[in-house]
Formats: C-alpha cells, sequence, structure tokens
C-alpha cells in the first residue's frame, strides 16, 4: 500500500497574477536544495482517514496556522514519482505567513554521529506566482498548478512570468 498524504495550497490574485503559498522542508538534506524542493503543505494520514481533514491538520502542523476557511477546489489524487499518493486541495486566501512558525522533527544529525538534533519541519514558506512555483515545486506536485490554472474562476488571470 503506498503512503497516502494530503495537502493544501492557497492561492490568492493580485494584479491579474495568481500566486501560490509554498513551503520549503526543513532539516540538513533540503538546506542547499531551491528550485525543485519546495511542496505545497502536506502530511501524511491512514487509510480510512479523511483526506480533507488531514490537509487542513498538516497545513496548522507546517504553518503554524490554521487553515483558511473557504470553498475548495478538489484537486484529486496524483502519484508522485517516490510512489507516494497526494491527494491536494486549493482555498482561495490570503494569509499572512509572516508568523508562520512549522512544528520540528528529530534525527540524528551528523549521520552516525549519535547526536539528535532539532529541526523545523518547513524552514519557510512564501507566495509564489504561479510560474515561478512551476521552479519551485518538486516535479510530482507541477500537476496541482495546471489544474489551478485550469478552474474556470481564474479565466484570463495570468501565471505570472
Amino acid at each position: 500500500m503506498p503512503k497516502l498524504s494530503a495537502g493544501l495550497l492557497l492561492y490568492r490574485e493580485r494584479a491579474g497574477v495568481v500566486e501560490v503559498l509554498i513551503a520549503h522542508p526543513g532539516g540538513p538534506f533540503w538546506a542547499r536544495k531551491d528550485d525543485g524542493a519546495w511542496s505545497i503543505p502536506k502530511g501524511e494520514y491512514g487509510e480510512g482517514d479523511d483526506p480533507w481533514s488531514a490537509a487542513r491538520r498538516e497545513f496548522a502542523e507546517e504553518l503554524g496556522l490554521p487553515a483558511p476557511e473557504g470553498p475548495r477546489l478538489d484537486f484529486g489524487p496524483i502519484r508522485q514519482p517516490s510512489g507516494k499518493v497526494v491527494t491536494a486541495f486549493a482555498v482561495r486566501a490570503d494569509l499572512d505567513v509572516t508568523d508562520a512558525r512549522s512544528n520540528t522533527f528529530e534525527m540524528e544529525w551528523p549521520r552516525g554521529s549519535g547526536r539528535m538534533r532539532e529541526f523545523p519541519e518547513v524552514d519557510r514558506v512564501g507566495w509564489f506566482p504561479v510560474a515561478h512555483a512551476r521552479d519551485k515545486l518538486l516535479k510530482g506536485q507541477r500537476i496541482f498548478l495546471d489544474r489551478l490554472m485550469a478552474h474556470p474562476d481564474l479565466a484570463g488571470c495570468s501565471e505570472g512570468g
């Protein structure tokens, strides 16, 4: 059974350009990676759990801010190259992320040292025009941007450049 993950992609419109909120993973593995390393705020959930509830819970854990209310767009699941199945939802919201603060995880670092260190699950978040987010996002999640831009509510909006 593949791992299941659910995420929430916030979007807003600024001067006719659609922007999305994405997150950079914390920890030493991702520290020097940028393009192709960002993700929608998401996390794992169990078989039989509600993906929408999981997406909202994981958003709050990874950003330290409650998931905004509002009508959701259901993008359905996709299988990432790793085999993980990610179900994503989008909500239109203009969230101030100035005070975003992620939960943390512990891992041995440096590997083999026997020392446990704590790292944020997400070390930064940001709003990006969709065109820029395409470069930042993990390759397997870029289809969510296509699904967002295909939504009729965004007809006539630009991805930016």
